[in-house]
């Protein structure tokens, strides 16, 4: 969870400096080009402008909801976020490992799956034993949780 506050945090920053220091620049250097309703410099700029605002504003919602994760919260026994799933496709018979993670260290070539993900929403909350039927793009699926290691575990290994 520091990882991804600090990532957040590390984008903000960019993004404030773009928004305090280049986009000024560049509006100003539009502006000096004369007639602004066909100058598309500046337009892009202000667009430019627009878009970094809106990009710091959600990531900005974003770190406060991750702020806002108390790890007291989060059940025992059960998935949820930072828990490790085994689980076994009850069709093919194949196992897959997923670590459930915030959407900004989803990686699903890792294994790590956003809580967000229809796999991740249809796991929250299930025990081991439990069978989960997931609504992916592919179809449905059933898959039978096999292992679960939740975030409580992982802390005190």
């Amino acid at each position: 969870m520091k990882d991804v506050k600090k990532k957040l945090e590390d984008e903000i920053r960019v993004l404030e400096a773009e928004l305090k220091i280049e986009l000024p620049r560049a509006i100003q250097k539009a502006r000096e080009h004369g007639d602004l309703s066909e100058n598309a410099e500046y337009h892009a700029a202000k667009e430019r402008q627009r878009f970094v605002q809106a990009k710091v504003s959600h990531l900005r919602e974003r770190l406060a909801k991750l702020s806002m994760v108390n790890l007291k919260n989060i059940p025992e026994g059960k998935a949820a976020y930072g828990s490790t799933v085994v689980v076994r496709d009850t069709e093919s018979d194949k196992q897959a490992t997923y670590k459930l993670v915030t959407s900004e260290e989803a990686n699903a070539a890792l294994g790590l799956i956003s809580v967000n993900s229809p796999v991740g929403q249809s796991l929250m909350g299930h025990e081991e034993g439990d069978e989960v039927e997931v609504h992916t793009p592919g179809g449905k699926k059933t898959y039978e949780i096999l292992r679960l290691t939740t975030i409580h575990q992982e802390v005190q290994e």
